[in-house]
C-alpha cells in the first residue's frame, strides 16, 4: 500500500504557507515515513501483544472524606480575593 500525502493541501489545512521547495522536501520526507510504516507491515506477527512489559498494579489510594481546608483558610493564602472566591487574572483576550 503506497499512499501518498499532498503537503500544498496538509500546509494550507494548517494555515501554513510553504515554498515550493519545503514543498518537496516534506513530500519526500512524508514519503519516507510511510514506506517506514509500510515495511512494519510485513513483519510477521503471531503472538499476542503485550499492554505492558512488566505486570501493573493499581497504586491508588482509598478515596475516603477526610479533613479539608476551610474556605477562610484558602483565602488567606490567596494572592487575592473577592466575596469569599479566589481572584485570578484575566486569561482569555476577548471575554
Amino acid at each position: 500500500m503506497k499512499a501518498k500525502i499532498d503537503v500544498s493541501y496538509v500546509a494550507q489545512l494548517a494555515q501554513l504557507e510553504l515554498s515550493d521547495e519545503q514543498t518537496e522536501l516534506f513530500q519526500g520526507q512524508l514519503e519516507n515515513i510511510l514506506g517506514f510504516i509500510d515495511k512494519l507491515t510485513e513483519l510477521p506477527i503471531d503472538q499476542e501483544p503485550a499492554a505492558h512489559g512488566q505486570r501493573l498494579s493499581a497504586s491508588l489510594r482509598q478515596d475516603v472524606v477526610g479533613e479539608s481546608l476551610s474556605a477562610e483558610a484558602v483565602i488567606a493564602n490567596a494572592p487575592a480575593e473577592q466575596d469569599l472566591q479566589i481572584k485570578v487574572p484575566k486569561v482569555v483576550a476577548d471575554a
